[in-house]
């Protein structure tokens, strides 16, 4: 692939590093141009073009082509500027369908939660089955990164991905549909196209639907033909992946499903049942999801990677019979807590910390649904940890599920999950596991 104009990488983070090493590869002479919104750039040769600056370098055709990254909205007017202009506006998984797509099997999934679990499954599976299968998208690995060194490649994809995804897969798969992100994409409508677009296609390649989609009125509209759909388990099959969930370290009903659904997936791109089973036994629960430490005899969950209520549900569901104080709210994206206050009393929930902004509302709620759970407001995580210090004769677990992201007082749900787990060794004592 070659570019017959200077490029400009609109965002500075793992996805723009690869497009930028991929052009130095494929198009060394190529100038390249990074505008982010905010912090370091931190891309070697590039020319920084500041946003204030962005329409003047359009009118001055400064650049052919902007690659965006998956966090800047696609929906920012300046893109709709830059494609009046003649200039594309792509993504570096747009970029990989150009150069790969003819050469790579591509099995894709997508959905609001359960994706990157499903997605990690699918390859564990697959390459048990002695499938050569890769694995990248929005689980770690970028698109441009995997590159063609499989025949096969199994690409975890995000609602900013899949929007304006131009390639299609070979299988692709939803696990469910519910809202969030709806300050990138503007409003629930367009994150449910958005999402969607992932199968909502003329072409008739096999899709599998998870427990959370597959009675869903939009995604079956957007499935189109129900003889799309990727061939059920049979019971024995079913029973065999039912008993090899119940001895891993999948932990949770959602993650039964989960595995469920990658198994129809690896069938159907090739795997074996001997290598779903052995893919299920591999599997190790990716960091900040369900992450278990026990600290100072404590068990703490880690679930940061948690920002809707039906993640939340999900991770409460997760630890019957046990006492739970639970800290949960974030950044605010319109969601609704009132369901999730009804089920706290009776997943256990003895302890409600609730952070700001969203907190307010499921405080509000909680309140209202269930006045014999301890309802406590905090600041910020912190103080959160230390007002559950006060009181661990109340609980036997602490679950950061906060069913909301985290951009309003942490940078990633990463950040938010490290400093969960370092509060309590602060707090709790000394980390045991």
């Amino acid at each position: 692939m070659h570019f017959d104009a200077p490029v400009l990488l609109y965002g500075a983070g793992r996805e723009a590093r690869s497009t930028r090493d991929f052009i130095r590869t494929h198009s060394p002479g190529t100038k390249v141009y990074v505008t982010v919104d905010s912090g370091d750039v931190g891309i070697e040769d590039v020319e920084i073009i500041a946003p204030s600056d962005l329409q003047d370098a359009i009118a001055a055709r400064r650049f052919g082509t902007i690659v965006k990254s998956p966090g800047v909205s696609r929906y920012r007017p300046i893109f709709a500027i830059a494609r009046e202009a003649g200039i594309a506006v792509t993504s570096n998984l747009n970029l990989w369908g150009e150069e790969y797509r003819s050469k790579v099997k591509v099995v894709a999934i997508s959905g609001t939660k359960g994706k990157s679990t499903t997605a990690t499954l699918t390859w564990l599976m697959l390459t048990n089955s002695g499938v050569d299968a890769g694995l990248g998208g929005n689980v770690g690995v970028a698109p441009l990164d995997v590159a063609d060194k499989y025949k096969t490649v199994v690409f975890e994809l995000s609602s900013y991905q899949t929007a304006d995804m131009a390639f299609t897969p070979d299988i692709a798969a939803i696990t469910n549909l519910s809202p969030e992100h709806t300050d990138w994409h503007r409003d629930v409508e367009h994150y449910y196209a958005d999402k969607l677009n992932l199968i909502d296609r003329d072409k008739d390649f096999p899709v599998a639907l998870g427990v959370g989609a597959k009675d869903n009125k939009l995604v079956l509209e957007a499935l189109r033909n129900p003889a799309r759909l990727v061939p059920a388990l049979d019971r024995e099959s079913d029973q065999a992946i039912v008993d090899a969930v119940s001895i891993s370290r999948l932990k949770g009903a959602h993650n039964l499903d989960n595995a469920r659904l990658a198994a129809q997936i690896a069938l159907a791109a090739g795997g074996t049942l001997e290598g779903v089973l052995k893919g299920i036994a591999e599997f190790k629960p990716l960091p900040h999801r369900l992450e278990e430490h026990i600290v100072g005899g404590m068990l703490f969950v880690n679930d940061s990677i948690s920002t809707t209520p039906e993640a939340t549900k999900a991770a409460l569901a997760a630890f019957p019979s046990m006492r739970i104080a639970l800290i949960a709210g974030g950044h605010e994206r319109n969601q609704d807590y009132t369901e999730l206050a009804t089920l706290l009393a009776p997943r256990g929930v003895t302890v409600l910390v609730c952070l700001p902004v969203t907190g307010d509302r499921l405080a509000t709620a909680t309140y209202a649904a269930a006045p014999q759970i301890e309802v406590l407001e905090a600041e910020n995580l912190e103080t959160a940890m230390q007002a559950l210090s006060h009181r661990r004769n109340r609980f036997d677990a602490v679950i950061l599920s906060p069913g909301a992201p985290s951009y309003n007082q942490f940078k990633n749900f990463e950040e938010r999950g490290n400093t969960f787990i370092a509060l309590a060794e602060k707090l709790f004592g000394e980390k045991v596991a």
